[in-house]
């Protein structure tokens, strides 16, 4: 096939990131589009591919029987062609040696199975990775919130976390299980927050944090439930989990649903030794505060999430956001280069509405 006959796509657009590459090959086996893309993240100190990125691609081609150009870690232009036959395996295993965002690498999955019809269930068993890592949704997020949002329109995921992975050395064992959508898809219109009634959430500690510190979650529990009382006075149900993990972490996520529909969350806040319990508790709670008192019903995180799912839905859609993230920006652009369905941003105040 000549370089003629693929839709060629700038990695450095935008914030030049892995989203693009996530966005773009998940898109074109989504509308059977041929890709080429160029300057694989350019911009970054380290231009190229980097591993999680890599074990998304090949998760991807090997589920979908795609055909992905060789390609390693530091490689910058790949090609993509999508099997036109939607010949999708039933079930797929991947291994992986390090803490690569799990969450990310489902991403083009959950994308392409949108055009998904056969199997009814896809299982996918993953050894290794991370279920919480720095600039990713972690996977209690991805559970409580995204795959909420996105079984509502008719796409249902479900994840067993068997164990946790924590960077640096991951060792997560999960097993994802997707039922492609077998109706037309409902579409999305999330543009008021309504009434919140309760605030949920996570919090995930190791084992290696108990022996010292064994009150870490009643600490970060406390200091949440105090702040949301103060400036919500709403009830909570904050849940701390100790977990066996090969490397030591935090991470918590708070989620709420609304009467409307919307499901507003903080994303996955991770722990460090700098910062204290109650710091983290009060960073965290600060994040969904926020959101409510501004009558915001999707997060940042998700905003960017739910842009592929309103370009391919037929029915029309709307979202209300408080920002367009980077995220946000370069998958419209993309969405652009790969249908024809328009989209328009309306600006107010202190928030955007994203029409399809």
């Amino acid at each position: 096939m000549s370089n003629k006959n693929y839709l060629e796509i700038d990695g450095s657009l935008g914030e030049g990131g892995g989203a693009i590459l996530r966005l773009s090959v998940a898109y074109s086996f989504l509308f059977k589009k041929p890709i080429i893309i160029k300057n694989i993240r350019a911009n970054r100190p380290n231009p190229g591919l980097r591993l999680q990125h890599l074990l998304g691609l090949k998760t991807l081609a090997d589920l979908t029987n795609s055909k992905l150009s060789n390609c390693h870690v530091g490689t910058e232009e790949i090609t993509f062609i999508p099997n036109i036959k939607n010949e999708i395996k039933s079930n797929i295993s991947l291994n992986i040696n390090t803490a690569a965002s799990i969450g990310l690498l489902l991403q083009p999955i959950q994308i392409a199975c949108l055009g998904f019809k056969k199997p009814e269930k896809i299982e996918i068993k993953i050894r290794g990775g991370g279920t919480f890592g720095k600039w990713a949704p972690g996977l209690n997020y991805l559970k409580a919130v995204t795959y909420k949002i996105f079984e509502a329109s008719g796409l249902k995921f479900k994840i067993d976390i068997l164990k946790h992975g924590f960077y640096p050395k991951g060792g997560a064992q999960v097993n994802c299980y997707i039922y492609p959508p077998q109706k037309t898809l409902n579409p999305i219109n999330l543009t008021e927050l309504g009434n919140v009634e309760r605030i949920h959430g996570d919090i995930i500690i190791t084992n290696q944090l108990r022996r010292n510190r064994a009150n870490i979650g009643i600490r970060i529990r406390k200091t949440i439930q105090q702040r949301l009382k103060r400036d919500l006075n709403v009830e909570t149900d904050i849940k701390f989990t100790w977990v066996d993990s090969i490397s030591p972490g935090v991470g918590v996520t708070l989620w709420a649903q609304s009467d409307k529909g919307g499901i507003i969350s903080t994303g996955t806040i991770l722990g460090d030794k700098k910062t204290s319990s109650e710091k983290l508790g009060n960073i965290t709670a600060q994040k969904i505060i926020s959101s409510i008192q501004n009558e915001i019903p999707i997060d940042n995180y998700l905003s960017d999430q739910l842009i592929p799912l309103m370009a391919y839905i037929e029915e029309k859609s709307c979202i209300k956001v408080s920002e367009l993230t980077n995220h946000t920006k370069t998958n419209l652009e993309l969405t652009k280069r790969f249908t024809k369905k328009d989209y328009e941003i309306v600006k107010f105040n202190n928030f955007y509405k994203i029409h399809f």
